[in-house]
């Protein structure tokens, strides 16, 4: 009998649950917990951890029975979205993402707007009335493609501040229509000088391609040094997420972020993160553009705002504790497209702790023994008094925290 390999998420049917992090990895436990109690997830799939072992076990290849539940998988996504994979007319794109049972941010890989090639492109742009968003997805496709699945980020992104310094520019934003256009050719004057053959335009192709490539980060250089450092053990591999996209880079009305519940530097009870608009994950990330408060989001997308709030509010009461959430605004429409424990210094997990029990998030138990500080320093008294939570000043704030490490994480949308 051949093993179940693929667990769907989606509004026709959800397979697995937030109990399920050893087999679904954390993000696909968690993407499925949260269509389950009604979040705005895009639909989707996970391969399981058991695949990854299974696939290294194999010699590097797909188990047995792997490629048909793939398949069944794009098939129900399709019917749900009314959308097809590599359809001329109403096209289907997926991102595929790493996500081990222990979260590892940063340490995987991502590949986003995959399904798109030069007949798909034109569908997206008749769709969305917006060909500078089609070509400007499709360059990002490229790019993170030669970088993640063929290895080429080098030469990949060299092409793309090539044609900035030509136009004389800073941020990608500012390329237009026929900058974009160019640095497409470009790319494939790249893909085929480093790796000998024409980019691949078959949605299937890349499909497999990424898949594999995700699969290999497991074992890539810096998520062994990571598990490593961080004395991580007993895992057998990274499940592998397909889900719909969701775009953040189509206009001003769209945009992409991430954000806590609660601030993890001090504890306080305030939301806290970081968002752009007109942007993808990456580009918070890449520090190329510099993300904006999460407060100030209030004035550009009041609505989006609100729906952060409420969503805040729900899944801090779901999962008992602080989350790191990351969201995409498509055209004014929110979504969620992860979330997860935050990590948090030592003086924040105290103050959490004291003012969840007093909330009644959590019990005097679960405050005093069995809430695990998720720390990045060391616990010291000048920190912390019984008498005053005063939050550190800066100059206490170890450089490894959150605040100044966000946007170092794996936060890719």
């Amino acid at each position: 009998m051949t093993s179940k390999y693929v667990y769907y998420f989606g509004s026709t049917r959800t397979d697995g649950d937030r109990t399920m992090k050893q087999l679904l990895g954390g993000k696909g436990a968690n993407l499925a917990e949260m269509t389950r109690i009604g979040m705005p997830v895009p639909p989707g799939f996970t391969i399981s951890t058991e695949t990854c072992d299974a696939f290294y076990k194999a010699g590097s290849v797909w188990p047995e029975g792997l490629e048909e539940q793939v398949r069944e998988g794009v098939e129900t996504l399709e019917r749900e979205l009314g959308k097809k994979f590599g359809d001329p007319e109403k096209p289907l794109l997926v991102s595929v993402r790493s996500g081990a049972a222990v979260s590892m941010p940063g340490m995987m890989d991502t590949v986003l707007n995959l399904g798109i090639n030069e007949t798909t492109l034109k569908a997206i742009a008749e769709r969305s009335g917006n060909e500078r968003f089609a070509w400007d997805s499709y360059r990002r496709f490229m790019q993170m493609f030669g970088d993640v699945v063929m290895g080429i980020p080098t030469t990949i992104r060299g092409g793309l501040q090539k044609v900035k310094d030509e136009k004389g520019v800073k941020l990608d934003t500012e390329l237009d229509l026929k900058d974009l256009k160019r640095l497409v050719e470009i790319y494939k004057g790249i893909y085929l000088k480093d790796i000998g053959e024409e980019f691949p335009t078959d949605p299937w192709d890349q499909l497999i391609r990424s898949v594999n490539a995700v699969f290999s980060s497991w074992n890539n250089p810096r998520a062994n040094r990571y598990r490593e450092l961080n004395d991580i053990k007993g895992l057998i591999g990274t499940a592998v997420n397909v889900q719909a996209m969701v775009f953040g880079n189509m206009g001003d009305e769209s945009g992409t972020g991430v954000c806590f519940t609660r601030d993890p530097a001090t504890g306080e009870n305030v939301f806290y993160g970081e968002y752009l608009m007109n942007a993808q994950g990456e580009d918070v990330v890449a520090g190329i553009r510099t993300p904006r408060p999460i407060e100030t989001l209030k004035e550009v997308d009041p609505a989006s705002y609100s729906g952060l709030l409420d969503l805040r509010e729900k899944l801090e009461s779901h999962y008992h504790d602080m989350q790191d959430i990351e969201f995409t605004i498509e055209e004014g429409r929110l979504y969620i497209l992860q979330t997860r424990t935050g990590k948090r210094t030592v003086f924040a997990a105290v103050n959490m702790a004291v003012d969840m029990h007093e909330e009644g998030l959590i019990d005097r138990k679960e405050a005093s023994c069995g809430f695990q500080p998720r720390a990045s320093t060391s616990f010291s008294p000048r920190y912390w008094t019984p008498k005053a939570r005063t939050p550190p000043s800066s100059s206490q704030v170890p450089l490894t925290h959150p605040r100044r490490c966000m946007r170092k994480g794996g936060i890719h949308r």
